[in-house]
């Protein structure tokens, strides 16, 4: 199968009949690459002409399993669609495969959080005997102690780490940078990760800022994440379906619901909007119709 030169034909489509800009072909293209990943990674030898509806679902739930979010889930499967009505324009398909793909629903859901408890249960089933233990608590520790995006977890290079002063230096969306303060527990255990172990271990060329390697001394990937984060779920017992983000919706809530200032917390966050952080204010329906009932003019309780 030769995805390359479909996919160079529906950049030129992009640019010279859509005018779209550089970045936003980038995008598209980004967008069937992932598709191309999803055929390699599940060993499908599939020409972009013969794609079936069934094996479009199969990959829209294999980035959901992922933890996308559902806008960017909704994103992604957009530029499939597009890339198949492209195909269709230049005659090179018969049927679109992607006029039936379902894409998410863009309700403010609100995130799975855990507690407290949880989270120490998860802490508490890593092996530290075991190859990648103190690796495996440095990383969750990092997650919940400054609320990282997944993607800013395993980019997180040591010319970053100003431990000294309690702060991270962080490159999120857009590549645009925000300090980060981290706990005391987490700065012990990357501290430790990082002194004790990481320098025993070989690095590969062109790795060696990064924080967190895998065993043959490689940047780690999103998808390691995934999977380790699931794996001490499991073992914790805890019953939600969990990814790396959880971690993050569990900082941002704790943290409000423990009386921090909602700007603080976007500017931890790195959210562009208070809108996005807006959605962590979840307070109990109960105490919301008791505080209408003491304070509102118009209560009968008044």
């Amino acid at each position: 199968m030769n995805w390359d030169s479909y996919i160079k034909g529906f950049k030129n489509y992009l640019k010279l009949e859509r005018s779209l800009s550089g970045n936003s072909v980038e995008a598209y293209e980004d967008d069937i690459r992932k598709l191309f990943s999803f055929f390699e990674f599940s060993k499908q030898d599939v020409s972009p002409l013969h794609v079936k509806l069934a094996q479009l679902q199969a990959f829209s739930q294999w980035i959901h399993e992922l933890g996308m979010s559902p806008r960017s889930h909704a994103r992604v499967l957009s530029g499939i669609k597009a890339f198949f009505k492209y195909l269709l324009l230049e005659n090179l398909i018969q049927d679109n495969p992607s006029i039936l793909l379902d894409t998410p629903k863009l309700g403010r859901k609100l995130p799975s959080v855990l507690s407290v408890e949880e989270i120490n249960r998860i802490l508490a089933a890593i092996d530290l005997s075991k190859t990648g233990g103190e690796r495996n608590k440095a990383m969750i520790e990092t997650l919940y102690s400054s609320g990282l995006r997944v993607s800013e977890l395993v980019g997180l290079r040591l010319s970053n780490l100003f431990l000294d002063t309690g702060f991270l230096k962080i490159t999120g969306k857009g590549n645009k940078e925000r300090l980060v303060p981290i706990g005391d527990e987490a700065m012990q255990q990357v501290l430790r990760y990082t002194q004790e172990v990481r320098t025993h271990q070989p690095v590969a060329a062109g790795n060696e800022d990064f924080v967190f390697l895998n065993h043959r001394g490689k940047k780690l990937s999103r998808v390691m994440v995934f999977t380790l984060i699931k794996d001490l779920a499991k073992l914790a017992g805890v019953k939600k379906k969990i990814s790396p983000h959880t971690f993050r919706h569990s900082f941002a809530t704790h943290l409000i619901e423990g009386g921090a200032d909602l700007r603080a917390v976007q500017e931890m966050l790195g959210h562009e909007s208070i809108t996005t952080t807006e959605i962590y204010t979840h307070l109990d329906r109960e105490y919301l119709r008791e505080t209408i009932s003491r304070f509102h003019p118009l209560s009968s309780k008044k």
